[in-house]
């Protein structure tokens, strides 16, 4: 075969330092997880964060609502179609899979963890890890991650633009979930950390299942293979 090697979902130089980030995440997710399990009160830190947060403007509280709707089946819908179509019009398949893949299964993770933790909120809303947050945190960082493999940025770029951008989408979706009482910021925490252990753990898969096709089919195109 000929031309280039697809760019790779997970950049290597990010590799070194994305692999215990992501392991880190999964530590506290499992740590809250236990600590909240078959809660349904905020402990001292979600009290204090959400007197904090609480009585927001209406101005910013639409705003809040705004972003909520990105979370939502819709919004969210949208913003991965979105994406997709971007990454096919760049011709740019793998990233394309890694879109789909890296989302679903962090949205697949939070909607199983909400179901083995029981945690509640308002009633009998199922509410660690939040759901919207760990959605919008991984769109963010398969974007910045595909950002930092196209523009070549080395190992200490690269890992300042894709944890700005978890930090800023995590920043973002949990304010607003917090402000409109949909969950606790513990909940917010563990969708954040969620999105970084499930997002790098899927590119990693998609990364060595492409690479795997790759070889296969340059195997079948040498001719002592035909």
């Amino acid at each position: 075969m000929t031309g280039r090697p697809a760019p790779a979902a997970l950049p290597w130089s990010l590799r070194a330092w994305l692999g215990p980030i992501a392991a880190l995440a999964a530590l506290v997710v499992v740590v809250l997880g236990v600590l909240y399990a078959d809660g349904g009160k905020p402990g001292v830190a979600d009290a204090w964060i959400r007197a904090a947060v609480d009585g927001v403007r209406p101005s910013w509280r639409y705003v809040a609502l705004a972003m909520d709707f990105l979370g939502e089946p819709a919004g969210s819908a949208t913003l991965v179609v979105v994406t997709v179509t971007g990454c096919l019009l760049l011709r740019h398949p793998r990233a394309a899979v890694f879109v789909v893949a890296g989302v679903g299964m962090t949205v697949g993770t939070t909607t199983l963890l909400k179901h083995l933790v029981g945690r509640t909120i308002h009633g009998d809303n199922l509410s660690y890890p939040s759901g919207h947050t760990a959605f919008f945190t991984a769109l963010c960082l398969v974007v910045a991650l595909l950002a930092t493999g196209r523009l070549g940025l080395g190992r200490s770029a690269g890992t300042l633009l894709v944890l700005a951008a978890a930090l800023v989408a995590g920043a973002a979706m949990g304010w607003a979930q917090v402000a409109l009482g949909a969950h606790y910021p513990t909940d917010v925490l563990g969708g954040w950390c969620t999105a970084l252990a499930v997002t790098v753990a899927t590119g990693w898969l998609v990364d060595r299942a492409a690479d795997r096709l790759v070889d296969r089919a340059a195997d079948a195109d040498r001719p002592g293979r035909r």
